[in-house]
C-alpha cells in the first residue's frame, strides 16, 4: 500500500433516505496511519440551506471541494434566486471530480438534500471519479461501513421518519467506532427536511444516543 493511501484509512459516514428528509452522520477521528491526528474532525458540511455532505478519504480534497460547490450554489442563488436542487449540485460535484479524474480527489461522498421545488428528499454517493448512485434506502462510507451496514440492513424499514432514523444512524456510527480503529471520538449529526438543514448539537447528539441505547 503506498504512503498517499495509508493516510486516507480512517472515517465512517452514514445516510439514511427517509419519508420526509434525509439524515446524515460521521465519527469525528481522523488518521495518519496508526495515529489519530484530530479527534475533533469535521467531516459533514452544509453547503446551502437545503444540501448537506460528509467526506471521508483525504481532508484537503474534500474541503477545498467543499469551498467550490459551496460558492458555486451562492452564486446560482444569486442568478436564479431559487436553490440549486440537490441532483443539481450532485451533478456538478460528479463534473468536478470526473474532470480531476487523472488526478482524483481522493474521496468518498454522500450528499443529501431537500428538494424544495418538488418538494422531496433526496440522497446520493459519489466515488473519487464522479460516480453518482442514488440512493432511496441508505448509504455508508469509509473503513467503519461495514460494520455500520450491518446494522442499517438489520434495522431500516421503509418510509422510515427522520426522527427514527436519527436514532438508527447514531446506532451505526456507534456501532462502527466499536469495532473500526480508525473510527471514534464522537458523532456528528444532521437532518435535512423542507425546514432546511439542521447541525445537531454535541448536548442534542447525546440525548438521541440515550434514546437509542435504549431501543
Amino acid at each position: 500500500m503506498s504512503e498517499e493511501y495509508k493516510y486516507m484509512k480512517g472515517t465512517t459516514t452514514v445516510g439514511i433516505a427517509c419519508a420526509d428528509g434525509v439524515v446524515l452522520a460521521t465519527d469525528k477521528r481522523a488518521t495518519m496511519g496508526n495515529l489519530i491526528a484530530d479527534k475533533e474532525a469535521k467531516k459533514l458540511y452544509p453547503i446551502d440551506e437545503y444540501i448537506a455532505m460528509t467526506i471521508a478519504g483525504s481532508v484537503g480534497d474534500a474541503q477545498s471541494l467543499v469551498r467550490i460547490i459551496s460558492a458555486e450554489t451562492k452564486i446560482y442563488k444569486m442568478r436564479t434566486g431559487n436553490n440549486m436542487s440537490p441532483l443539481a449540485c450532485t451533478t456538478l460535484m460528479s463534473n468536478v471530480l470526473h474532470g480531476n479524474r487523472h488526478f482524483p480527489l481522493m474521496n468518498q461522498l454522500i450528499v443529501g438534500g431537500y428538494d424544495v421545488c418538488n418538494d422531496e428528499p433526496q440522497l446520493y454517493s459519489l466515488d473519487a471519479v464522479g460516480g453518482i448512485n442514488e440512493e432511496t434506502t441508505f448509504t455508508s462510507t469509509g473503513s467503519g461501513s461495514p460494520t455500520a451496514y450491518g446494522v442499517l440492513e438489520a434495522e431500516y424499514v421503509n418510509k422510515l421518519k427522520t426522527s427514527a432514523a436519527l436514532k438508527l444512524a447514531v446506532k451505526a456510527i456507534s456501532s462502527a467506532m466499536k469495532r473500526d480503529a480508525y473510527s471514534g471520538n464522537g458523532i456528528s449529526l444532521a437532518k435535512i427536511d423542507k425546514n432546511g438543514v439542521k447541525i445537531y448539537t454535541e448536548k442534542e447528539i447525546e440525548t438521541i444516543v440515550k434514546k437509542a441505547e435504549k431501543r
